[in-house]
Parts: C-alpha cells; structure tokens; sequence
C-alpha cells in the first residue's frame, strides 16, 4: 500500500512538472519571442540593470555606510531586489491571460505562478552569478568568502519574493486595488529592504528597527556570505524563515480559493 502511494505520488509530480514546464517555455516565447536575442532577455535585462546603477553609484560616489568597494555594494544589493521585486509583478495578473488554459484539469492557478515565479527567479540568478563572475575576473569583486551563506540568503529572499508574489496575484483577482498599490508599495519598499545602506551604518536605536523588514535580513545574509569578516552584519535568520513561513501558508490558502472560484472561458 504505502508502495502503491508512493507511486502514485510521483506520477502525480511528474504530470505537474510537465504542465509546469510547458507553461514555462509558453511564458518565455510569449513574453521574448524568437527574435534578436530572444530568452536570453531574460538574465541580459536583470544584468543591464544591475550594471546601470553600479554605474551610477559609481560615478556618484553614493555614500553606503561601509567599506565595501561601491561595485560590490551595488551587486549585492541591488541583484536582490531584482530578485524579490519582480515576482509580484509578474504574479499579479497572470491568471487573466491564462484562463483558456484552465480548461485543462492538470493546470491550476499555482502552476501558472509557479511558472512566472521559476522564470523571474533564474533570470535574476543567472545574472547575479554571470555578473559575479565578470566583476571577479576583472578584479573589481574578490570571490564570495562563504558560497554557502550567500545561497542561503539568496534561497531566502526567492522565497519570500515567491510567497509574497502569490499571496498578491491571488489577492489581485478578488480586488484591483492590489495592482494599484503594489506599484508605489515596491518603489517605497526599495529604500527599506537594505539594497542601498548596511545595518551596521544606521543608528543603533534605528537597527533593530530595520531588522523588521524581511528582506534586510536576506541582504545581510548574502553580504556576510559575500565579505566575511571585512564588514559586521545584523540579521535574525529566525524571524526570516518565520516571516517566509506565514506568508507561504497565507498565499496558498488565497490559491486554493482563488483555483476554486476560477470560471475558465
């Protein structure tokens, strides 16, 4: 019997990997087509951007609150938010577009996240590792101190990017509002989610503070991993996972009432 479950189990798997793949490559030509460069948009675009405001940081000498060379600072910080903003928006109404293909009893509403959701997730990855690399090679970026450690905090900020991402593309199709505010939400979210400071610069009394916006503490993961001892890190990985646990939890119930209320057309 318990054979016979586990069996049942992976075919299950399977069948939705293969319904998660097909929407994936359905996402890619629909959204980069066969022309130019075609997918390879998806980890050139996150790259442009990332060397954009190195560069401009750059040539501002921005002030960051720390030793780190401004390159280093910039990819760190600003890969991240690549990589936990983007899913939101991509989240937020995907259903719409997709709802022919509910028609399919394989395909519910978490494959088409989830699709959106592998797809912004490499894309960033691919050009935090690509960048990475070139800045190394180049002599602008000493290698990651503790690869471990920046996986770990990358793991988490894709994580808490995913849950949050389908915890509003539920919401989204009960209410406009969501698309609506999450666009000014996520350029006031940016200041706050330690892209552009360290902790260890603001006040002491501001610190703690700060360590209750999940993704500081998903950035100062990926910089203690990065720089090791050249620079003094907060986080509490504790409250992170936490955080990452309840909006799982939060963003799987508004699925599963969301798949229950879609009428495919």
């Amino acid at each position: 019997m318990a054979f016979q479950q586990i069996s049942e189990m992976r075919k299950s798997a399977s069948v939705q990997w293969r319904v998660i793949y097909a929407l994936l490559m359905r996402e890619i030509l629909t959204r980069y087509g066969r022309h130019n460069i075609g997918f390879l948009w998806l980890f050139v675009e996150p790259m442009l951007f990332t060397t954009g405001v190195t560069i401009l940081w750059t040539l501002a000498k921005a002030v960051h609150g720390s030793s780190l060379p401004i390159v280093a600072f910039a990819l760190t910080g600003y890969s991240s938010v690549l990589l936990w903003r983007n899913m939101p928006a991509r989240c937020i109404g995907a259903i719409e577009p997709n709802l022919a293909l509910m028609y399919h009893r394989n395909v519910r509403v978490i494959d088409v996240f989830l699709a959106r959701l592998l797809l912004e997730a490499g894309g960033a990855t691919i050009s935090f590792i690509v960048l990475s690399l070139f800045y190394i090679y180049i002599g602008w970026l000493e290698p990651p101190e503790d690869v471990l450690t920046v996986v770990e905090g990358w793991l988490l900020l894709g994580w808490f990017g995913a849950a949050l991402a389908m915890l509003l593309g539920a919401l989204a199709e009960k209410s406009e509002l969501v698309e609506r505010l999450w666009h000014p939400a996520s350029y006031i979210m940016f200041p706050l989610s330690g892209a552009a400071f360290m902790v260890d610069a603001l006040p002491p009394a501001a610190q703690h503070y700060a360590l209750y916006v999940p993704m500081v503490n998903g950035v100062e993961i990926v910089r203690d991993g990065y720089f090791g001892d050249h620079i003094r890190t907060h986080y509490d990985l504790t409250y992170l996972v936490v955080c990452c646990i309840a909006l799982s939890v939060l963003a799987l119930a508004q699925v599963a009432h969301v798949n229950r209320k879609i009428t495919p057309e």
